[in-house]
């Protein structure tokens, strides 16, 4: 009995992995990100994990403006060696609708990138992602967490004097903010269906 040869993207190139890579390694796991050029892969989600995020992606989308669309674990690729996958995003409509390229956005086209965070993703997405999400100019992150069953929101928008993240809000029950433009969400009807 002989083993089944190793995929290529097992062992990474000289240099690391490049956005390019990425988009065309086939057979990769799902949600597979790229973070300082190396390959990134997701345990499976809890359940709150996943109803988190449909009720972002619905209430963003439901609240956003002519202009902008909400959309679900897609990727940024935001330099040679940088494509993560946020897990929720709001993009112009424009790109939401283009075609080519069908796979990512560029940071020009993202208003919002959030992140709700699992104990494997807990470093990356409180350090690592929201510094390279400011650096490649996405203007507002949110860091959304689990808080022993209560949903916490953790608001920042980019400073642009030094390129990082300033925190502008902690919302425990009610996410409410006006910008990147007026949002009220119930933190607390996670996992419940929408009245709406």
């Amino acid at each position: 009995m002989s083993a089944a040869p190793l995929p290529d993207w097992v062992i990474p190139p000289p240099g690391g992995f490049t956005a390019e890579d990425l988009l065309r390694l086939p057979g990769l796991p799902p949600h597979t990100e790229l973070i300082d050029g190396s390959l990134v892969f997701v345990s499976p989600q809890e359940k709150w994990h996943s109803r988190v995020i449909n009720l972002l992606v619905a209430e963003l989308d439901r609240q956003a403006p002519d202009g902008l669309r909400a959309d679900r674990e897609m990727t940024v690729r935001l330099a040679k060696r940088q494509a993560p996958e946020p897990d929720v995003v709001v993009v112009t409509s424009e790109a939401y609708d283009r075609d080519e390229p069908s796979t990512y956005y560029v940071p020009e086209d993202v208003v919002l990138a959030v992140e709700a965070v699992s104990p494997d993703s807990e470093e990356r997405d409180r350090d690592t992602k929201p510094r390279k999400y400011a650096k490649a100019g996405i203007q507002h992150y949110w860091r959304v967490e689990n808080d022993r069953g209560r949903t916490v929101a953790y608001v920042y928008e980019r400073d642009p004097a030094n390129d990082c993240f300033a925190l502008t809000g902690i919302h425990h029950n009610q996410l409410k903010c006006t910008a990147p433009f007026t949002i009220d969400i119930d933190l607390t009807s996670v996992g419940k269906r929408s009245a709406h």
